[in-house]
């Protein structure tokens, strides 16, 4: 069964986006773009809600190919066009860049992309993920902390009805105060 992980940046106040989608206090120093990077790199297939497919699918696909790209952005723009892609949505009629659209059952979807043979699993976007841990499809959640209040917006944790316990399995530091923990969901 592949292992499925909610990772993204956060506010230390638990945020993923400050109020308007603002997503500017999280940019990341080499250390932690490299690690972000490393992880699109080892993922077998990404799970996105459709709000953050169409922040992702703006800018990777071509950020290669922007002048004053990194080399580290060259590499993430590959991978992230390399790997496979699942969309969620309701409302949105196509999709690109090694990308299939679900419109059904998110929850069925999952579930059966778990069951596959294959790599892990990320997931990502806030009602998506959201879906996952009520229903207790997340394996693992990678937590990247940034020392910034943002007061609100959309929060990293979704309202649950049940108590979800936790196994540290990773507390790191980057630069700049950002600090990853990683947790395995017990079971």
């Amino acid at each position: 069964m592949r292992k499925l992980t909610f990772g993204m940046n956060l506010s230390l106040d638990g945020y993923m986006a400050a109020p308007g989608d603002d997503l500017g206090w999280g940019v990341p120093g080499d250390e932690l773009f490299q690690w972000w990077s490393d992880r699109v790199g080892t993922t077998g297939v990404a799970l996105y809600g459709r709000k953050l497919w169409e922040t992702m699918s703006s800018h990777w696909p071509t950020a290669d190919q922007k002048p004053g790209a990194t080399p580290a952005e060259i590499e993430y723009a590959r991978r992230w066009r390399d790997m496979p892609k699942v969309v969620f949505s309701s409302t949105a009629r196509t999709v690109d860049w090694n990308t299939r659209l679900v419109t059904g059952d998110a929850v069925t979807e999952i579930r059966r992309l778990k069951a596959e043979d294959g790599g892990p699993m990320d997931i990502a976007g806030a009602t998506l993920a959201g879906v996952a841990m009520r229903d207790g499809l997340i394996d693992e959640y990678a937590l990247v902390t940034h020392p910034v209040l943002v007061g609100g917006g959309t929060p990293f944790f979704a309202a649950l009805d049940n108590w979800v316990n936790l196994t540290l399995v990773e507390n790191r530091t980057f630069p700049g105060g950002v600090v990853l923990t990683r947790y395995e969901t017990r079971r």
